[in-house]
């Protein structure tokens, strides 16, 4: 090292000298910028650099490197991957190529195919390619190149099932270098084996997970070796894994590109249905345990937890499936049903359950499958889907009826009520209260009275209505349950509108968008915009009702949330409401054009009048 530093600097090194003394005589009084590039060959040789600092006050020394060295003096700056525009909202032409990984795609593809051109179509496509590699510039280069055989949008078609379209790079670059594949392999050959091995089995991870569970789920090697973070940190050192910052535990992330490598180690190990299985064990702990916290002043801690590795629940749920794991698919399905349903993935969630109930011997357990039928019967319901949510909820009454437990039977008994919930008799008939008063269960006698409520509303009983849901509403705050309070007041919101209490139905509905904005619940803030849409008309504000109406709407198809066309069906409403076509359609295409965010603010606009 000392002697190829020093030949670089064209400083002789001949005789009995050591070539370290000549160069520490050489830069002792200089000012210099040494460059070290692709140090991760020579790593072992790192002491050498802080030898040259420590002899000259004036040196700085630039490393790159794909692992860090280790010693005293080092700062390191991470490089990360090129800027990616955001596939959900994705910008005009002239803003996408001003992010730095599709302008070096645009930039390659045209030195090898001159008549390249990025366009509106092709566009969308380019930034799927750079997002599908990472934003790696190796990888955008390779892939850049194969547009003198495909389009974009053909190549990132190829590139969704395999990496290996990306072919080879220049034939004057590394051999390392020449594929993306090389460029792993490089990295992966400087591994001892347990890290190899930790490396295969993390990447079962989907978009990342914490410290805890890559300990859980990449666990102690048959070698014995029972701690993995030492072996986590260098993957993370040799730039397999990133750190991910702003997370409250450490939290690791594989970019697609090496898991997709990783994952053909994995497969070749002959360990991949037992880690698969680790990993599916660890997110039904996890959904479980989130679970008692997604009602109450946690929620959306826990909701965003579970948003988090949403990614992992889906890659263990088809892992369960796929096996024929039918209790464990269950079991993953009906503790995380809540989640599609807040945050507005009633669609997956519908057919994800679709899918684990036709699994063969799914009914030889009985208490998982109950878990589960109640879960479809949710989903189904928050579609307002009542005759599939019936079917469903009225199995799981025939099978709770067998158990013998009063608590599972006063559930069932609500939960089968409710699709039937525009009559009251179907409550009453039920008779759940009765139940959940001698079992002392205050959050299900919240729940009846809710549900009663709703009865009596949609029996268009609204004078009986709101002493009941008020009663709902105050158990919900004495319990400090967020969700059952949030759909309380939005229902006694409905009573007092259709009662003429125009300033009580617009403190409920303020208040109970705050409520579902806070904690990300997708239908609760979709109904209230409906609401409050429909008090924007009652006040002549015929604009802010149309955009309103208009961003439910757009919201309410893609979150799923079906329990919106009930109401509108009950109202008769259009949203073009005291407006000319002209004005319907501009006010139309501006309301379905706001984001969530966006049209909560704007809703909020109505308590300011």
């Amino acid at each position: 090292m000392p002697s190829a530093i020093a030949q670089a600097l064209a400083i002789s090194t001949t005789g009995s000298r050591r070539p370290i003394d000549a160069l520490l005589d050489h830069l002792r009084e200089k000012q210099m910028l040494l460059v070290l590039d692709n140090f991760e060959q020579v790593v072992e040789a790192a002491p050498v650099a802080t030898q040259l600092l420590e002899g000259s006050a004036g040196l700085r020394v630039l490393v790159s490197s794909r692992t860090v060295l280790r010693v005293s003096g080092e700062q390191e700056f991470p490089v990360p991957p090129l800027a990616l525009p955001d596939l959900k909202a994705l910008p005009g032409l002239a803003a996408l190529s001003q992010f730095e990984a599709v302008r070096l795609f645009i930039e390659r593809a045209v030195a090898v195919k001159p008549d390249f051109q990025a366009t509106n179509e092709n566009a969308p496509a380019i930034a799927g390619i750079c997002e599908r590699v990472d934003g790696l510039p190796l990888a955008i280069e390779l892939a850049a190149a194969r547009v003198k055989l495909f389009s974009p949008q053909a190549l990132l078609s190829r590139l969704e099932k395999s990496l290996s379209a990306l072919g080879s790079g220049g034939r004057d670059a590394p051999a390392r270098q020449q594929t993306l594949r090389g460029a792993i392999l490089w990295s992966y050959d400087m591994l001892g084996a347990g890290d190899r091995r930790l490396l295969a089995r993390v990447s079962v991870f989907a978009r990342g997970g914490s410290l805890e569970q890559l300990e859980a789920v990449g666990g102690p090697a048959e070698d014995g070796r029972a701690d993995v973070v030492d072996s986590l940190d260098q993957l993370a050192d040799q730039s397999l894994l990133r750190r991910l910052p702003d997370f409250d535990e450490p939290r690791f992330l594989m970019l697609q590109t090496i898991r997709d490598f990783a994952t053909e180690r994995l497969e070749e190990s002959g360990e991949a249905p037992l880690i698969r299985d680790r990993h599916l064990k660890a997110f039904i702990a996890l959904a479980q345990q989130a679970q008692p916290h997604l009602y109450g002043p946690q929620r959306k801690e826990w909701l965003d937890r579970l948003e988090e590795d949403h990614d992992n629940f889906r890659a263990a749920l088809e892992w369960a499936v796929t096996s024929s794991n039918a209790q464990d698919a269950m079991r993953l399905s009906a503790a995380f049903w809540r989640f599609w349903q807040m945050r507005g993935h009633l669609h997956e969630g519908r057919r994800r359950m679709d899918d684990v109930l036709a699994m063969p011997g799914s009914g030889e357990f009985p208490q998982e499958r109950l878990a589960a039928l109640e879960a479809a019967g949710g989903l189904a319901y928050w579609q307002a889907d009542m005759r599939v949510a019936q079917r469903f909820y009225d199995e799981c009454l025939e099978l709770t009826r067998k158990m013998g437990d009063d608590r599972a039977l006063a559930n069932a008994l609500y939960n089968a009520a409710f699709p039937r919930v525009v009559s009251r008799e179907a409550i009453a008939e039920a008779k759940p209260m009765p139940l959940f008063r001698k079992l002392g269960d205050q959050t299900g006698v919240a729940r009846v009275l809710w549900g009663i409520g709703n009865a009596l509303f949609f029996g268009k009983e609204f004078a009986n209505a709101r002493p009941v849901l008020e009663e709902a509403v105050a158990l919900n705050r004495s319990l400090d349950d967020q969700f059952g309070l949030g759909w309380s007041i939005h229902t006694l919101g409905l009573v007092t509108f259709n009662l003429g209490d125009m300033q009580r139905a617009r403190g409920c509905w303020l208040e109970a968008i705050q409520l579902f904005a806070a904690a990300g619940d997708v239908p609760g803030i979709v109904l209230q915009l409906d609401n409050l849409s429909a008090l924007a008309r009652e006040a002549g504000d015929f604009q802010r009702a149309g955009r309103l109406w208009a961003a439910a709407s757009a919201h309410q198809i893609s979150s799923g949330t079906g329990l919106g066309r009930l109401l509108r069906e009950e109202e008769r409403r259009s949203g073009r409401e005291g407006l000319n076509d002209e004005e319907a359609a501009r006010v139309s295409a501006e309301g379905q054009a706001m984001s969530l965010e966006h049209a909560v603010a704007y809703a909020l606009e109505i308590g300011q009048g």
